[in-house]
């Protein structure tokens, strides 16, 4: 007789629960840090809404003390500066490691204080950081190492997504495809019980409504997804944009010659101003896209928005502050499909209508291009605007935008923001350094393969790629093509074993 008991996958099953534990504590954790950064930007709107000159003297001396307390606290740890994805990427591709607990107190402390006074700063990045110190923690309470231990961290980053957005799938899903980039079943699984159970929490805090809930009175007809391919085109070159200007602002700053650290002097004292002007405008921007639902603002106020959102999101990301650029991001994505929509309005090539529908397909889009993660920004603006009948166009929207970004060249902007705070690492790692150069042939293993998808020795480092006259900067989507020259940094000690990996793979010779 044939024995049909069925046996139960204990792993799976313990997985699943240690995702709970995690979820359930980063939940508890980042519905807190929420909390403490909504009363902190509620408290000096409504400062501006009657300044004085005591109040805005009063503001500066806190800002002052706000950038000095920062400033020590990014000194002693320069892992929570940013958003905190790249160093959970880092961490989780064994490029970078630190301890928990003093990432997690410190970039909490730090990210309420640079966030609150309403910088144009998200608080989704430091959720996940946060929740991946929370994973990181368990993980050391469980003595659990090795691949067990990186799961946990993932499935803490989900949570950290999850309660930050109300957003469990697209904070599973933004794990697996933009920071661990592993779809093994015991991740996404783990991930997935992790964002429920912060989720869970999260709700209990902030209620069920959607962080985002907009709606539009009707789906835009496929006679008009012209408009989908236009503005995506738009939302591409802007993203790109954006990329780019994001990543030269280090080198900015270093002009001012005020110490890394406490450059959020600058963005902590410029707010003021802006906040006087316009205290509505302040903030990550969730507000001001829930004030689109109520009203849509005229062509020329929409302009001066996005110029102002644009600048000063770069002013206040580029100081180093512990902020993300996540709801930013998303910000400048409505008010880019907002501009887009009432100029098309105006010209009469877009019924009134449909100003709606694009305003909330240009979120997706926008962060589709900038962070190169499609299927994320698809999910996350479904769960956070709560309305399932939007994917086809904003699929095509999402789509278009990625395209555009990919033949510009732009890379994943956390990936490149990683590969910067890996640099300085490798490079000092490498002691009597020489430069390599080694030619790409035809049929040879490397060509037309992405820098990512070929294990570059330890003692390497691919600094250019020669494309006929052109100097090509390398990051890991970059195509590899025959008759490229690589251009590798190599440790002197083992220029011969690089030399010798890299020309066989270059040649076709390897295995």
């Amino acid at each position: 007789m044939t024995n049909t008991n069925h046996i139960i996958d204990a792993t799976r099953l313990r997985f699943v629960a240690e995702g709970l534990v995690v979820g359930i504590a980063s939940g508890a954790v980042v519905s807190l840090f929420r909390l403490a950064i909504s009363h902190g930007l509620t408290i000096v709107q409504h400062l501006y809404a009657q300044p004085t000159v005591g109040k805005l003297a009063g503001l500066v001396a806190v800002s002052v003390v706000i950038a000095v307390v920062v400033g020590l606290l990014l000194k002693s740890e320069p892992n929570i500066s940013g958003s905190g994805i790249p160093q959970v990427e880092g961490q989780l591709q064994g490029t970078m490691e630190f301890p928990w607990w003093g990432i997690l107190w410190k970039k909490f402390t730090a990210g309420v204080l640079a966030i609150g006074p309403g910088l144009f700063l998200g608080r989704e990045g430091p959720s996940i950081q946060l929740g991946a110190a929370v994973g990181q923690g368990v993980a050391a309470g469980m003595h659990r190492t090795g691949s067990d231990r990186r799961i946990m961290i993932a499935s803490g980053a989900a949570a950290g997504l999850s309660a930050a957005f109300n957003a469990p799938i697209a904070g599973t899903l933004f794990v697996l495809e933009e920071v661990y980039h592993n779809f093994s079943p015991l991740v996404w699984l783990t991930s997935l019980a992790s964002a429920i159970g912060a989720d869970f929490i999260s709700l209990n805090v902030f209620g069920e409504v959607p962080v985002l809930h907009l709606s539009y009175a009707r789906s835009m007809p496929v006679t008009l997804y012209w408009h989908l391919l236009a503005l995506g085109v738009v939302l591409g070159l802007l993203g790109f944009l954006y990329q780019r200007v994001l990543l030269a602002m280090p080198k900015w700053y270093a002009a001012t010659h005020i110490p890394r650290a406490f450059q959020g002097i600058v963005p902590l004292l410029l707010v003021i101003p802006l906040g006087v002007w316009m205290p509505s405008w302040l903030g990550g921007g969730n507000g001001l896209i829930l004030g689109f639902g109520h009203t849509i603002p005229a062509l020329s106020t929409l302009v001066v928005l996005l110029i102002v959102r644009f600048v000063f999101s770069m002013i206040s990301y580029g100081s180093g502050l512990p902020g993300g650029i996540f709801l930013p991001i998303l910000t400048l994505g409505a008010v880019i499909g907002a501009v887009y929509a009432a100029i098309m309005v105006k010209l009469g090539w877009l019924p009134a209508v449909y100003q709606m529908n694009l305003i909330i397909f240009a979120m997706a889009g926008y962060f589709a291009g900038i962070g190169k993660a499609p299927f994320t920004a698809i999910l996350l603006i479904t769960e956070m605007v709560g309305n399932l009948t939007h994917l086809m166009p904003m699929a095509v929207l999402a789509l278009t935008a990625y395209v555009v970004v990919d033949l510009l060249g732009g890379a994943p902007i956390y990936a490149d923001l990683l590969a910067r705070l890996n640099l300085p690492q490798q490079v000092a790692a490498m002691r009597g350094m020489d430069r390599l150069e080694v030619p790409v042939f035809a049929g040879s293993s490397l060509e037309d393969t992405q820098v990512r998808q070929f294990a570059w020795p330890e003692a390497s480092l691919l600094i250019e790629i020669r494309r006929g006259d052109q100097s090509v900067i390398p990051h890991g989507d970059t195509v590899i093509r025959a008759g490229d020259t690589l251009v590798l940094l190599v440790s002197a000690a083992k220029r011969a074993a690089v030399r010798s990996q890299v020309r066989a793979a270059a040649a076709g010779t390897a295995s």
